[in-house]
C-alpha cells in the first residue's frame, strides 16, 4: 500500500484500510484492525488485537494494545483494546489490553482527546469527549471487582468528562458523565455525573457549572441542578441517605438530577464510596 511507509513494519494479518497512512517506523501487529482515514503519524507502536476507529489520530511514541501491567496476566491471545472514532491520541500515550477479569477488553469511545503522557489501564471504559489532559492516568486493578462484590468494570469514565493534568484516578472508581477532575487530583471514590473534584486528596467542590454552559445547556437548567446539588449535600435537615431519598421525589420530573441519584444509588447498592462536598 502506497499509505505505508517503507520504514513501517505490518505484520501478516494487519487489517488496514485502504486510506489509513501508516508512518515511518510504525510497528502494526497482525491482529491490528486500523479503520478509514487513520492516521499513525510516526513511531507508533500498535500491538495484539487492537482496534482503531476511523480519523482517529495517533501521534509518534503512543503505544496501544500492551499487555497490563498486572501480575499473571501480563499477556494473553484473547486480550483487546478497541477505540472509537475521531480520537486524537498524543505522545506517549498508553492504552493497555484487557485481562480475563473484565471479558478482556479495554474500550475508549470516540471523539476523545488524550494528551502527552496519559494512561489507560487494563479492563477500563472510556465514555465519548473525553479529555485527558497530560499525564492523567487511570488505573486498573489487581483485584477482580467480584471478589470484593463490586459491579462494573475497572474505572470508568462517563461522556464528555474532562481529567485535569496530573490527576490520577484510582482502580474501581466511575467518574460520571461531564464530570471535571482539577489537575494535581487524586481520586479514590465515585464522582457525580456533573461533579467537579479537587485538591491533593480529591474533595467534591460543587457542580461544573461552567462546563455545563459551554455544553449549551440553558441557565434554568443548570441552575436546577445546582438547587438539587445543595439540598443533597449540602443540606441541614436529615442525613445523606435521607435527603437523597428525599430527593427522589422532590426532583423527579429533572431527568439530569434523577441521573445523579441513579448513579449516587448504584455508588451506595454495590459497597463503592461516593465522592461528598466537605
Amino acid at each position: 500500500m502506497s499509505n505505508i511507509h517503507p520504514s513501517a513494519v505490518v505484520e501478516d494479518g494487519a487489517q488496514i484500510a485502504a486510506s489509513a497512512k501508516i508512518g515511518p517506523l510504525c510497528y502494526v501487529s497482525g491482529k491490528a484492525k486500523i479503520g478509514e482515514n487513520v492516521q499513525l503519524i510516526a513511531h507508533v507502536t500498535i500491538l495484539g488485537d487492537t482496534t482503531i476507529g476511523e480519523g482517529t489520530i495517533v501521534f509518534p511514541g503512543a503505544v496501544l494494545g500492551a499487555g497490563p501491567q498486572d501480575h499473571g496476566n501480563e499477556f494473553k491471545e484473547e486480550a483487546k483494546l478497541i477505540i472509537g472514532k475521531r480520537n486524537i491520541i498524543r505522545e506517549n500515550v498508553t492504552m493497555h489490553a484487557g485481562t480475563p477479569k473484565e471479558h478482556f477488553t479495554t474500550t475508549v469511545g470516540d471523539d476523545g482527546m488524550f494528551m502527552i503522557n496519559s494512561h489507560v489501564a487494563h479492563d477500563c471504559v472510556v465514555g465519548n469527549n473525553v479529555i485527558m489532559t497530560n499525564n492523567a492516568v487511570i488505573g486498573g486493578s489487581l483485584i477482580p471487582m467480584l471478589t470484593l462484590g463490586i459491579p462494573g468494570g475497572h474505572v470508568r469514565i462517563g461522556d464528555g468528562a474532562i481529567l485535569g493534568g496530573n490527576c490520577a484516578v484510582h482502580q474501581f472508581v466511575r467518574i460520571g458523565r461531564k464530570a471535571m477532575i482539577g489537575g494535581m487530583t487524586g481520586v479514590d471514590r465515585d464522582v457525580i455525573p456533573f461533579g467537579i473534584v479537587t485538591c491533593e486528596r480529591g474533595k467534591l467542590r460543587g457542580l461544573n457549572v461552567i462546563g455545563l454552559k459551554r455544553s449549551g445547556f440553558e441557565e434554568k437548567v443548570v441552575k436546577s441542578i445546582s438547587h438539587a446539588y445543595m439540598y443533597i449535600f449540602k443540606g441541614k435537615e436529615d442525613n445523606f441517605e435521607t435527603r437523597l431519598e428525599k430527593a427522589k421525589e422532590k426532583f423527579k420530573d429533572n431527568d439530569m438530577v434523577m441521573e445523579q441519584i441513579a448513579f449516587i444509588e448504584e455508588a451506595l447498592s454495590g459497597r463503592r464510596k461516593i465522592m461528598v462536598s466537605d
